[in-house]
């Protein structure tokens, strides 16, 4: 018999169920995010205190799960097959020949929007969601069943208990989404993507769910590979019952009784692709009766009955009138094209990207320049190709300049390197990136500064560079009137900036944001210098002295710490109090695992792989991410993966966590030999 509780879980989570395919699906929220979200946190606190009665389908659980070390393969009870693309009315209209020859009477179609993402076949038990797999090579893909899980567009049970069905759909991210993304690459120091579709691929194959999680994912569902307890005849059926139990299906597809119509169709999809939310690479023309199709069938690789229509995609010709210089959150300098402005794949596009100097260079692109221009994957402007033939002789050749358009510091490319970057600390367009830095964990340690406050201080600017975090006490009154701020909020985040003051100088120069300059370089300097500004007068020669520092690193803390900026920071730092000195290199009491390097795979009983990394640390030795001839020992906890099989092939030493526990409680431990 269900108890209170039972029965309370039972129906938030029908509730918060319906509300998702509200918002997710059908686009029509009913109720508002505060009331979802008190749903939502009621399921939660209920959970917390049963956790027996947390099952897998909850929408709690969607968040993703442990991070896995690989992806188990699946071998597809229906092949995944991929579409024959056509790429002209001449290749369209000799399809449709084929199929009414092989039937020998006249064809319904029905054309849908081919969404450019990623294949994923979702399998479902008495109406639950047990297994996704992305397509691989059609006949075998890989298992990521719970990174499917995060996509909210997903029902982890359906509205009808069917014994057993597959459906085919396409991952994707919209194109809003996919420029947030970038943007949060791009903050990340982290290569962008090409287009949505990498994108969302490179999102699903995550081997971290939750990272998965944060990058919103979306799916429209377009076919029943297998179906038990229903029949259809046509899949225009298919596409209504697909939607009838829970699944997002495209929008807007059309029956069409002959080529006349589908032609018809593909034009306006061409015509009004620019304007969708979602990147699409072509038209999808399928034949609508399902015993056709059987009649029909395939060949190797691809069905007889549908094809992909591939639309060119649309270029333009205009001319760059001038290129600009914009400089991104890391310091990145992007130049970017002026255009005359054209209509493109729906919009007007009056600037364009030009990537980086070696794409201006190798295109030649100029000042003046006629250029072709089109939207990579039909959403970012991009110049492809000059029309050289009509230059008039009056074009400029365009230069990267020495010194930041934003704040004046120089700019530097590494050697190997297509970026240039700004390297001024006080760079107002790397502002916002410089103090969450400076004022994280690993840095200056800085409590109650997050992201959200530290953009309220810029916009009221309250804050111009990272020195000024240690001149807000003189704004106080202005502070506590902030949003998500008040009196006690504001006196303890002032009290943890003081405390802040007292750090070492590695934290100091961590909180710095060099490039190349992790917390072991900092650490390093910290050791071989007094002072922070023992560091203005130091060269390269002297830095790549220390063991661990190369060139390239030596190279990026000279050319920081010479900086008119950078003196100009420290100076306010130093009249504010704060510590610029090195406290000397810490001393451990206890080096038993000096010399040795360890890896860690699996779960631990007892410890995080942090906590046992930092023990390990705190006892002389080292920790990899991956397992050599070099290696030491491994640490394997549950559900180790591939590095433990690796540590078995190279004979190197497995220990376990009651083994760890013996060599770090235990004053006789000896290495191995």
């Amino acid at each position: 018999m269900e108890t209170g509780i039972q029965k309370r879980i039972k129906e938030l989570r029908e509730i918060i169920n319906h509300h998702n395919y509200k918002y997710y699906v059908e686009d029509k929220p009913d109720i508002s995010d505060f009331e979802y979200d008190a749903l939502y946190r009621e399921l939660e606190d209920l959970e917390r205190s049963r956790p027996d009665l947390v099952t897998p389908d909850s929408p709690t659980q969607r968040i993703g799960g442990k991070p896995v070390e690989g992806f188990e393969k699946v071998v597809h009870a229906v092949q995944m097959q991929s579409l024959t693309d056509v790429f002209n009315e001449g290749e369209l209209f000799a399809f449709d020949e084929r199929v009414r020859e092989a039937l020998g009477e006249e064809v319904e179609y029905v054309v849908e929007k081919k969404i450019d993402g990623l294949s994923v076949s979702l399998e479902y038990e008495n109406g639950r969601f047990i297994r996704g797999s992305t397509r691989g090579d059609g006949v075998v893909g890989e298992d990521v069943t719970q990174n499917l899980r995060t996509i909210k567009s997903i029902p982890l049970f359906l509205k009808e208990d069917l014994p057993l069905m597959e459906v085919r759909g396409e991952v994707f991210i919209s194109k809003k989404d996919f420029i947030k993304i970038n943007e949060e690459q791009e903050a990340l120091e982290q290569p962008l993507f090409a287009n949505p579709r990498n994108a969302a691929a490179g999102s699903l194959r995550q081997l971290d769910p939750k990272i998965t999680a944060g990058r919103k994912l979306d799916i429209f569902v377009f076919n029943i590979q297998r179906i038990e307890g229903r029949s259809f005849e046509t899949h225009a059926q298919t596409l209504g019952y697909l939607k009838s139990v829970g699944f997002k299906t495209i929008p807007g597809y059309r029956v069409c009784k002959n080529m006349g119509e589908v032609m018809e169709e593909i034009r306006r999809i061409g015509e009004e692709r620019g304007e969708y939310p979602f990147e699409i690479d072509g038209a999808v023309v399928k034949v609508n009766s399902l015993k056709h199709r059987d009649v029909l069938g395939s060949t190797s690789k691809a069905p007889r009955w549908a094809v992909a229509f591939k639309y060119p995609a649309e270029r333009k010709q205009t001319v760059i009138k001038d290129i600009w210089v914009n400089v991104g959150r890391t310091g990145v300098l992007t130049p970017n094209a002026v255009l005359e402005p054209v209509r493109l794949a729906g919009t007007t596009v009056s600037k364009a990207t030009l990537h980086n100097m070696d794409y201006i260079r190798e295109k030649d692109i100029r000042i003046g320049d006629m250029v072709w221009v089109q939207k990579a994957g039909d959403i970012i402007p991009e110049v492809v190709e000059v029309v050289s033939e009509k230059r008039t002789g009056n074009e400029k050749k365009f230069t990267m300049p020495e010194t930041c358009p934003e704040c004046g510091a120089q700019v530097v490319r590494e050697e190997g390197e297509a970026a240039y970057r700004c390297t001024g600390i006080e760079c107002p367009a790397q502002l916002f990136r410089s103090i969450v830095h400076f004022a994280s964990r690993d840095a200056m340690n800085i409590d109650g500064l997050g992201p959200a406050i530290i953009q309220g201080m810029m916009n009221k600017g309250l804050l111009k560079g990272v020195a000024d975090l240690y001149y807000l006490h003189l704004q106080k009154e202005e502070l506590i009137r902030m949003e998500r701020m008040g009196r006690k909020s504001v006196e303890n985040l002032l009290s943890s900036i003081e405390r802040s003051k007292e750090n070492n100088m590695d934290r100091l120069i961590f909180g710095f944001g060099i490039r190349h300059i992790g917390l072991r370089a900092a650490q390093l300097l910290s050791e071989n210098f007094d002072s922070v500004e023992d560091l203005f007068r130091t060269e390269v020669e002297d830095i790549v002295k220390i063991p661990e520092f190369g060139e390239k690193m030596a190279q990026s803390v000279v050319v920081f710490f010479k900086q008119e900026q950078t003196h100009d920071t420290i100076h306010k730092l130093r009249e504010a109090g704060v510590n610029l000195k090195s406290k000397g290199k810490k001393q451990l009491k206890d080096t038993r695992f000096e010399g040795l390097t360890f890896v860690l795979t699996g779960t631990l009983p007892s410890y995080t792989r942090d906590e046992a990394g930092k023990i390990i640390e705190s006892l002389g030795g080292k920790t990899s991410g991956s397992v050599s001839k070099k290696t030491d020992y491994v640490l394997a906890g549950e559900e180790a993966g591939s590095k433990l099989d690796k540590a078995k092939q190279l004979g190197v030493k497995i220990i376990d966590e009651e083994e760890f526990k013996r060599m770090i409680n235990t004053n006789t431990f000896k290495r191995q030999i």
